[in-house]
């Protein structure tokens, strides 16, 4: 009787143990995946909202970014730090809040399609198209919402910061290195600059910056092209 009892508690134990392991398994197996939702608006301490959310489930995904992993919807001082972590495996100034540079870099990593925005979110830059020939450049991009647009390209690689310079009451905007290109100030959704008397065989760093009429930057990373020959 008590070897019956014996081997019926090892063959709990035993099957309590394939269950946890089988459990583990399952865990390890499921894939991670992105926040579908896209981050439009600048984030620092104190904000709150589903796209907080979203930039926390993504954060999430990586434990050497965000360890605690807590989805709450607020940006608090670990949301700061996670950030802060992406921005410095991303080649980004580690200033901890969401500005137009690291907005542009997470969309990116998270793969996002724009959709409706308000005052408080920066226009979303789509289609952005590149014709290149050997002395001139053609860049055209569309936008959520009417922005004012800006292409910028060098011969060095472009630099920018995440600190926004004020130039005028709540206008805030990065600072860019390289050329301006033709820019006529001019609100649209489809906007293009072309840049003449370029070198010919010679590598081209660009990228685009979206205004809009309340002032929300978005800004696309960094990219090249070079000319023919």
């Amino acid at each position: 009787m008590n070897k019956t009892i014996q081997l019926q508690k090892s063959f709990s134990r035993f099957s309590l143990q394939i269950g946890t392991l089988a459990l583990a398994a399952l865990v390890m197996a499921t894939p991670l995946l992105a926040s579908a939702e896209t981050l439009y608006r600048q984030l620092d301490l104190g904000a709150t909202g589903s796209d907080v959310s979203a930039l926390q489930t993504f954060l999430a995904q990586d434990a050497t970014l965000y360890p605690q992993g807590l989805v709450t919807g607020y940006f608090g001082s670990l949301s700061f730090a996670a950030v802060s972590r992406f921005q410095t495996r991303n080649g980004i100034a580690p200033v901890g809040r969401v500005g137009p540079v690291t907005l542009a870099a997470l969309n990116a990593k998270m793969g996002n399609v724009s959709s409706a925005v308000g005052d408080v979110y920066a226009p979303a830059l789509t289609s952005v198209n590149l014709n290149v020939g050997n002395t001139a450049a053609t860049v055209n991009w569309t936008t959520s919402s009417p922005a004012r647009g800006k292409m910028f390209y060098s011969t060095s690689p472009i630099r920018l910061s995440n600190t926004f310079e004020q130039t005028g009451m709540n206008f805030v905007e990065p600072y860019v290195s390289g050329t301006l290109a033709s820019y006529d100030g001019g609100e649209r959704t489809f906007q293009t600059a072309t840049v003449s008397g370029l070198s010919p065989d010679t590598t081209y760093y660009y990228l685009v910056e979206a205004l809009d009429a309340s002032n929300n930057v978005n800004i696309t990373l960094p990219a090249a092209f070079h000319t023919s020959r």
